[in-house]
């Protein structure tokens, strides 16, 4: 039996472990790069991990501090509420841990209505939103994610795509990192817990959203870091998804390594046609293997016509796939005033 044990415990350690939901993805934040897939395109329902995107627009369209009066669309919803009362007063910021900590879909509503005055408005922005990011396979029908009535469609990829994008938005960082949270209405006291449960499971997930109906399965997005590198994965259809998206993580995280390929502050390069010299305002960093190391190349591109001070390009590729390109610059150095002085100088006076 010790055997049996032994051999399972080295089996995992030596071979990648693979996510046995319909449909899965993990993407590295900061590179897009994919570190593992499985139907990445397959449309499919996506519960309440909507409320990522009803997230992220509301952080861009309103401010945290305004009060927001609970109106009667609340009265339709079903599921998962905070229970509000129909002309209960809220702040923004309240209703949006309310709706991400306890999936408040009565949060996501009225959150809708207030951005938007219609929740059909807010759901047209939802869309627009998902095409500006690149959610090519996405249709949104509502802010919430109910699939009684109508629907919400989209991927693993997508929905990837969607964590990336939000992660760069700091308050949502904040939200969907925390455990605990109190509010305070027009009417009552609130304390939520995330129902996330990969945060209390798992010391390197630093947030996300799980979703469920019966139609949909259970559906999750989360985050963990280690060290410099930053993984989201979206699973779709999962029946043991937190099992699974702690299990991939620690499998990905011993194979792959965040490493810094181009560094901005180390950067030299002469030039004997500019006569300003060049830098670059950016490193490049980028997720690989440790074999994968050696088939990085780098070359340099310069430009015939300068594109403002845009001078030419470092081209990055693993094996011979283009993985980034970081512009070269110009830099201008300003003139320093000429004096009186310098201009008698000038006439060897």
């Amino acid at each position: 039996m010790k055997k049996r044990i032994l051999f399972f415990v080295l089996f995992l350690l030596l071979f990648p472990i693979s996510c046995l939901a319909s449909s899965s993805v993990v993407m590295d934040i900061d590179s897009g790069r994919i570190l593992y897939e499985k139907n990445k395109d397959k449309e499919q329902l996506i519960a309440s991990i909507t409320k990522i995107m009803t997230c992220i627009l509301v952080l861009e369209n309103s401010s945290l501090e305004e009060e927001v009066t609970v109106g009667e669309e609340i009265l339709k919803m079903v599921g998962t509420n905070i229970y509000l009362k129909v002309g209960e007063k809220m702040s923004v910021k309240d209703l949006l841990y309310g709706m991400m900590l306890r999936s408040g879909n009565d949060a996501a509503i009225t959150l809708a209505v207030h951005v938007s005055q219609t929740e059909e408005e807010f759901v047209k922005r939802m869309n627009e939103k998902a095409k500006e990011i690149g959610m090519n396979h996405t249709t949104f029908s509502n802010s919430h994610g109910l699939d009684d009535v109508n629907y919400n469609y989209s991927t693993a990829y997508d929905m990837a795509l969607l964590s990336q994008y939000a992660y760069q938005n700091e308050i949502y960082r904040e939200i969907i990192k925390t455990k605990k949270y109190q509010a305070k209405s027009s009417l009552k006291s609130y304390s939520w817990y995330n129902r996330m449960s990969l945060l209390n499971q798992y010391s390197k997930c630093i947030g996300g959203k799980n979703g469920y109906t019966p139609k949909a399965g259970k559906t999750l997005v989360s985050l963990a870091k280690e060290d410099n590198l930053t993984l989201t994965m979206v699973s779709l259809d999962d029946s043991d998804s937190y099992q699974h998206h702690k299990n991939l993580y620690e499998s990905l995280f011993q194979t792959y390594h965040n490493y810094l390929i181009i560094d901005k502050d180390s950067f030299s390069m002469q030039s004997f046609f500019l006569s300003n010299p060049i830098m670059i305002k950016q490193s490049f960093s980028y997720p690989l293997t440790e074999k994968e190391v050696d088939d990085i190349y780098t070359r340099i591109e310069m430009f015939s016509n300068k594109k403002k001070n845009q001078v030419g390009e470092i081209v990055v590729e693993l094996k011979n796939q283009q993985i980034g390109r970081i512009p070269i610059i110009e830099k201008k150095i300003k003139k320093k005033k000429e004096t009186i002085f310098d201009k008698i100088l000038s006439f060897g006076l």
